[in-house]
């Protein structure tokens, strides 16, 4: 029998390489960065071109626009904060957040703006924690007034202008109702965002200040941050959100001059970071470490523990999975995992070659990014192509299903 630290097969690494390779050469995908870290072991897969159109080859170290696969790594500070008891789960958030008080709610999620109850309670650290404070991206809600006034007030990072310095933009965020009650409600993206202005006002420093001391620095993560530094920006390649129609390559960020090239207004915990593969891999391998790296602890391992854990309650996984099981067609069968824990995924059903337990997210940027404990692997994907089209999304299939082929043992 082959002892659990074997890692991998040789062949199932080149099947891995070989599926990837494909989707290259297919001319879909540019090019893409791969890791897969299993105990000591790390594999690494750089293919293709920064480029649609050639140029600089992909390279281990290439940065790469998280996306939405910050959500699980920005909320390592507010578990920071809770272990520290600077913050407690069912403190009100008014007291640093007032903007959030006395909160009113729609009546229906595509009713007028003006049609309101009151809150039934007031809004916790727990609610921003398990994304059910009662307003998010909806999906399901496109096309009602709050829904739009979400876009139109430029609360989240999807049209072409940059997000507001966080008082203005929780000055925004308070004229609007919630679309749910406290706590009654997954909701995405919109809580992760808040938890960094909390972060930022709880410690008096900003949010990027103190992830940069407490979380990246300890963890050797130097190429993580809100932007890509001057003498870096070589290493960015653009970001492309190819046309649905045609499948055009469309530049949606280029690298010079684009969102990332300089300090935003706004340090977006829910999609902000730019990262690589080998500082991804030591976040995710510290929580297989029950929150230790090398000798220094980063997190508790009880803290670990509650964000890796699914806290939704039977009816919010029903609403939850039924979002991802019923729009396949706009998601392209990502999302199918059933639990959330704080800022990730945890899959609570076997739904492909992944186990329950496993946990991560994805980012509309073409990135991977999952932990699974029961076989200690972590798997990351970053690619430069946008889920405007299936093709990122496949790429990602693909990667899991060869990678979870060729662990052995």
């Amino acid at each position: 029998m082959v002892g659990r630290d074997s890692g991998f097969s040789e062949a199932g690494l080149r099947r891995v390489r070989d599926v990837l390779a494909r989707h290259v050469e297919s001319g879909k995908i540019p090019g893409l960065v791969a890791l897969v870290g299993r105990g000591d072991e790390t594999h690494v897969e750089a293919i293709g071109t920064m480029r649609h159109d050639g140029g600089a080859p992909m390279r281990r170290d290439t940065i790469f626009r998280m996306a939405s696969t910050s959500k699980p790594v920005a909320m390592a500070a507010a578990m920071v904060l809770l272990d520290e008891c600077r913050l407690r789960l069912d403190d009100l958030v008014e007291p640093w957040l007032p903007e959030l008080a006395d909160r009113r709610v729609l009546k229906r999620i595509d009713g007028p703006l003006d049609e309101t109850v009151p809150a039934r309670r007031p809004v916790t650290v727990r609610d921003l924690l398990t994304s059910t404070f009662g307003l998010g991206m909806d999906m399901t809600a496109l096309g009602t007034p709050i829904m739009g006034a979400v876009f139109e007030q430029g609360l989240t990072p999807q049209g072409p202008e940059p997000m507001p310095e966080p008082d203005e933009w929780m000055r925004r965020l308070g004229t609007l109702p919630l679309m749910h009650q406290p706590g009654e409600r997954w909701q995405y993206h919109i809580s992760n965002d808040l938890l960094g202005v909390l972060v930022a006002r709880v410690t008096g420093r900003s949010f990027e200040t103190f992830l940069r001391e407490r979380v990246f620095e300890p963890l050797g993560m130097k190429d993580t941050g809100f932007h890509v530094p001057a003498d870096q920006i070589d290493r960015l390649p653009p970001l492309y959100a190819p046309d649905p129609r045609t499948g055009e390559f469309l530049v949606w960020d280029e690298a010079e001059g684009g969102r990332h090239s300089e300090p935003p207004a706004f340090q977006g915990g829910g999609g902000g970071l730019v990262s690589t593969a080998d500082d991804y891999h030591a976040y995710f391998r510290m929580l297989l470490n029950h929150g230790a790296h090398g000798s220094e602890r980063i997190l508790s391992r009880p803290a670990v523990e509650l964000m890796t854990t699914n806290r939704l309650t039977p009816e919010q996984q029903a609403a939850r999975t039924a979002m991802a099981t019923e729009n396949v067609h706009v998601s392209f069968g990502q999302g199918q995992h059933g639990g959330w824990g704080f800022g990730m995924a945890v899959r609570t059903y076997r739904g492909d070659y992944a186990p329950i337990g496993q946990f991560g997210w994805d980012g509309g940027s073409g990135t991977s990014t999952y932990a699974d404990p029961e076989n200690q692997v972590v798997g990351i994907l970053l690619t430069q192509v946008g889920l405007s089209t299936p093709d990122a999304a496949r790429v990602m299939h693909d990667f899991w299903t060869t990678l979870y082929q060729a662990i052995d043992d």
